[in-house]
């Protein structure tokens, strides 16, 4: 369905409480609601890290409210709603010069639980989302499950008439980010790290540390320099695939570095090595190359639009290894790995040559400007 720009448009929110990679994979979104509705402000309604990441970063958001506990919308559906501070958030969307909002974007999944809430800003318009369980808003997109996340976006802020040509999410890097970093991989010169991220929050799309060790191994034989990342419940797999590594390796999830670091430490990386998972997806949007292991319906949803600097390994069969079900559309209670079937050679010779393309350009780079 084409659609145009609704007129008068002066206030926007967009309704986007995620996870680190699902707000990579919502920035080529926002910059075209951006480039569309260039006089109008934007409000992300998200979540509290949300607030403090894109604080004073540059890019299409103007502002973050958090969104306070609401059933199905950043907590469990079973969550009791904090109807004063969910009341207050109402209120002061509907406060200030411009008054009410104009538009309002429902980015949060199948409308369920969002839509209803979205439907009580009590905004001129609305679009989103919908599946078959969710109440309508005046304009919706069916939610179809197998489809790249991105583009699904951008699909949705076309309903009202938001266009771009950047497809490629782009993140801006600040210097507190750069400082970060630099606290754990010292002053930069020059030398080419890998940022490996063994860690993923579903069970199922975690290789196994081993294995990324051998790859770790491999790159620092080529001259990379080596650092392992991880979240807070992510450091003793961290810790594994260091000591399974006869290299030497910084140790970035024992550090406890913040989401503006990790920031830091990939746009400084020549190559991310990753599960599929939120840096993997923060490399992309900060423009550094990388390999990511995939279960193949994952690669559907999240795998990235261009591949001139991003590889992918891909596990094919739907199956549990331990059950034999089908995990697609459904889960069986078997917390294993659904990407043991990507071998170590697989992604080692894809990293290893694309390392070496990474590297050359950057001579080729340095020389041309010298």
């Amino acid at each position: 369905m084409a659609c145009g720009p609704y007129a008068g448009v002066r206030r926007i929110v967009v309704l986007r409480p995620c996870a680190l990679g699902d707000l990579m994979f919502a920035l080529p979104a926002l910059g075209a609601l951006r480039e569309t509705y260039s006089d109008a402000s934007i409000t992300l309604l998200g979540l509290p890290w949300q607030a403090d990441f894109l604080a004073g970063r540059p890019g299409a958001i103007d502002e973050v409210r958090v969104v306070p506990t609401i059933p199905g919308v950043g907590a469990p559906p079973d969550a009791a709603e904090d109807g004063a501070a969910v009341a207050a958030l109402l209120a002061g969307l509907n406060e200030g010069e411009h008054g009410g909002v104009d538009l309002a974007i429902q980015l949060y999944g199948g409308g369920r639980y969002s839509n209803p809430f979205l439907q009580r800003i009590g905004a001129r318009h609305t679009i989103g989302m919908r599946a078959p369980d969710a109440p309508p808003l005046e304009r919706t997109l069916r939610y179809v499950y197998l489809q790249n996340e991105r583009l699904r976006l951008l699909e949705v802020v076309g309903l009202a008439g938001a266009r771009t040509a950047a497809l490629e999410p782009r993140l801006a890097v600040l210097p507190r980010d750069r400082a970060e970093a630099a606290a754990w991989l010292g002053a930069d010169d020059g030398a080419p790290w890998v940022v490996v991220q063994p860690g993923a929050t579903d069970p199922r799309r975690r290789w196994r540390p081993e294995r990324f060790a051998a790859v770790a191994d491999a790159l620092a034989a080529a001259g990379a320099r080596i650092a392992v990342n991880g979240g807070p419940d992510e450091r003793a797999v961290g810790a594994a695939v260091i000591a399974a590594m006869r290299y030497p390796a910084v140790d970035l999830a024992a550090a406890g570095l913040s989401r503006s670091g990790l920031v830091g430490a990939i746009a400084r990386a020549a190559l991310v090595l990753s599960n599929d998972t939120g840096p993997l997806h923060l490399a992309q949007a900060v423009g550094t190359a990388s390999v990511g292991i995939y279960w193949f319906s994952n690669l559907l949803i999240s795998g990235p639009l261009f591949t001139g600097r991003h590889r992918h390994a891909v596990a094919l069969d739907p199956r549990c290894p331990v059950c034999g079900q089908d995990n697609v559309g459904a889960r069986c209670a078997h917390d294993v790995s659904f990407v043991d079937a990507v071998s170590v050679d697989a992604v080692r010779d894809q990293a290893l040559a694309l390392l070496a393309e990474v590297l050359t350009s950057r001579s080729s780079a340095s020389s041309s400007t010298a």
